[in-house]
């Protein structure tokens, strides 16, 4: 069989099959054979209809479209076995199967054309002495005092207020309707706009300037239980509710109870409630020590990040759509398990005409994904840099003993931990051959922040989830 190559754009082999007469008769006489042990026409045994008959009954064109479906199937698996053509997807016809009949003489030979993708080559113009900035996340000594204090509210008594007005940090229960405030030159006498779902009765609400709609708390203070008051108040824009984004609105309200929060004394009394630490000294060193890790790990995330980036600017390579739908099919896949671990329903979020949206917007992602993992494959491959089976069965171990109670594939478990201690290996390598300015947090541009944001959002949340996923890190 004769075939000659040529390359295509998107990582593509094209390749000109030529088949042989002998191949065409021997396909088309099978074929024949074959329908006429199948074929029921009226008058005839099977087996037993005379070929003239069975060609006028079928028609030449259908035998012709059967035989070249094996004929195009058969010739272009030779053609990559004979040609060594390590081909991934699905393998495109590129000439037209109406020519294919048309040009289809049984006897003679038959030369069509077809498309495999391959993988990419990839082109890193460089990947040492690169330099990028980050953020230094420092960690801040108030969020110990921020989450004890949110431990003492948790565990804070209400009491029930006598003598005076409601005020901020109170608790009170309220009825409460909403309407439309009434705009310039609408009909003072009409009816208010009720507003949907705006009406409660008995509703529990702390009185904080965030836990409502802008003006509605604030109105509230200085009243009295079984006081009713007109609040106005104004919903924010963007708002959840597009129609009601950025409207004036009145409330009436009606103050039925009021209490307020006696919280408990920070001591040892409460770190022993709230820990397993017997002393409030322990309980902040703990706290201090864990905030202090979670600063260090996000400033070499960020490092990280901003290393990645800016490798990607060196990363040349041709994807195959064969490889940006897979990627694209493990970031939907991803995205269901978080939202059903989450208790939502993925069928009614994902529907036939949402998904080509899903994916279409997707894809811009997959492609950044891809050659960024492609771009580190190729660093490991230039500088041999791997992990060893011993490294990654101790990680492994230690996970499946950490979600023993969890339906986890050990061998797909195996795989992610290998390519994600790969990754981290190659990162590490690439932070020590590059340089990597540490600025203070909140310095750099909006733009900066957006792209590292986005990049994290990438990744699977933990190996135990990635484990059940279709992605491929590396």
């Amino acid at each position: 069989m004769k075939v000659t190559q040529e390359k295509l754009p998107a990582s593509q082999i094209g390749l000109e099959i030529e088949i042989t007469p002998e191949i065409t008769q021997k396909t088309y006489e099978q074929v024949i054979k074959n329908l006429a042990s199948t074929t029921t026409i009226p008058g005839f045994r099977k087996g037993k209809v005379p070929r003239p008959i069975l060609l006028q009954r079928l028609g030449v064109a259908r035998i012709k479209a059967a035989a070249l479906e094996e004929i195009v199937q058969d010739g272009v698996e030779k053609a990559l076995k004979q040609e060594e053509i390590p081909a991934i997807g699905q393998p495109q016809l590129r000439t037209s199967f109406e020519e294919l009949i048309s040009n289809y003489e049984p006897g003679k030979p038959l030369t069509f054309l077809a498309a495999v993708d391959v993988q990419p080559e990839v082109n890193l113009v460089q990947y040492t002495g690169l330099s990028a900035q980050a953020e230094e996340i420092k960690h801040d000594t108030n969020r110990v005092d921020e989450v004890l204090e949110k431990e003492r509210e948790e565990l804070a008594t209400l009491i029930p207020v006598e003598g005076r007005a409601a005020q901020i940090g109170d608790v009170a229960v309220v009825d409460f309707k909403g309407v439309l405030a009434k705009g310039e030159g609408e009909d003072e006498t009409a009816e208010p706009t009720p507003i949907p779902g705006a009406e409660a009765t008995d509703f529990k609400l702390d009185l904080e300037e965030d836990k409502f709609i802008p003006g509605f708390v604030s109105g509230m203070v200085g009243m009295n239980p079984e006081e009713t008051r007109e609040i106005p108040a104004q919903f924010p824009d963007p708002y959840a509710n597009e129609e009601l984004a950025g409207k004036a609105a009145i409330f009436t309200v009606t103050l039925k109870e009021l209490k307020e929060k006696e919280l408990p004394e920070l001591n040892d009394d409460f770190a022993q409630e709230v820990s397993d630490f017997d002393t409030l000294e322990e309980l902040r060193a703990s706290l201090a020590e864990r905030h202090q890790k979670e600063a260090e790990e996000k400033t070499k995330s960020n490092q990280q990040e901003a290393l990645l980036a800016e490798l990607l600017k060196y990363v040349e390579v041709d994807l195959p759509e064969t490889l940006i739908d897979k990627e694209i099919d493990a970031m939907l896949t991803q995205t269901a398990m978080r939202l059903s671990q989450q208790g939502l329903d993925v069928r009614k979020l994902f529907t036939e005409d949402i998904i080509p949206q899903l994916r279409e917007r997707s894809r811009d992602e997959a492609i950044e994904r891809l050659k960024r993992s492609l771009g580190l494959l190729e660093v490991s491959k230039r500088e041999s840099i791997e992990v060893t089976p011993e490294e990654v069965a101790a990680r492994v171990a230690e996970l499946m003993e950490q979600y023993a109670d969890q339906d986890i594939d050990a061998e797909r478990m195996r795989s992610v931990v290998e390519n994600e201690m790969l990754t981290e290996k190659i990162i590490d390598w690439l932070l020590e051959n590059s340089s990597v300015e540490l600025v203070p947090e909140g310095s750099l541009s909006p733009a900066e922040e957006t792209a590292d944001d986005e990049s994290e959002t990438t990744e699977p949340q933990t190996e135990a989830e990635s484990a059940t996923a279709s992605t491929e890190s590396i």
